[in-house]
């Protein structure tokens, strides 16, 4: 049984707020992956490592000046179906929420899963993502 919905809004707005587009269904998973580039997708989860690390160490991240094409969430134990699909394109990893996962073309290049969350802050979180942005990406911020 999802979340109530009411629980989560502000967990969502904490991250759409800063410009991740929301996938709800997995028809709009399957549309954000299939846009070719690269897409950072983050699960999302009310947990207190996502409130704690995760939501501000993305935050933080997507000031570098080489990020993703695309940023994308799924919020765990909400978005049921959108969270299922998007796991499939994780390749080999256990689910796991929070966590972020980098794709290129719609194939995984990099993970980081719940246990390499929790315990770290969000720089040292943003310093993990950032580095894979550095290897993968090649678009600079605005």
């Amino acid at each position: 049984m999802p979340y109530d919905p009411m629980l989560v809004q502000p967990m969502r707005e904490e991250l759409t707020s800063i410009g991740i587009k929301e996938l709800r269904t997995a028809v709009d998973v399957d549309a954000a992956l299939a846009a070719g580039g690269t897409t950072l997708v983050v699960v999302n989860s009310v947990c207190g490592c996502a409130a704690g690390g995760a939501r501000p160490g993305v935050a933080k991240a997507l000031q570098h000046s080489v990020v993703p094409d695309q940023i994308v969430t799924v919020f765990a134990g909400q978005d049921l179906e959108a969270t299922e699909r998007a796991r499939t394109y994780f390749t080999g990893m256990p689910p796991s929420s929070p966590c972020f996962a980098l794709l290129r073309g719609g194939n995984l290049v990099a993970f980081m899963p719940r246990h390499h969350i929790e315990g770290r802050s969000p720089d040292m979180i943003a310093a993990a993502l950032t580095n894979a942005f550095d290897s993968v990406c090649s678009t600079s911020a605005a």
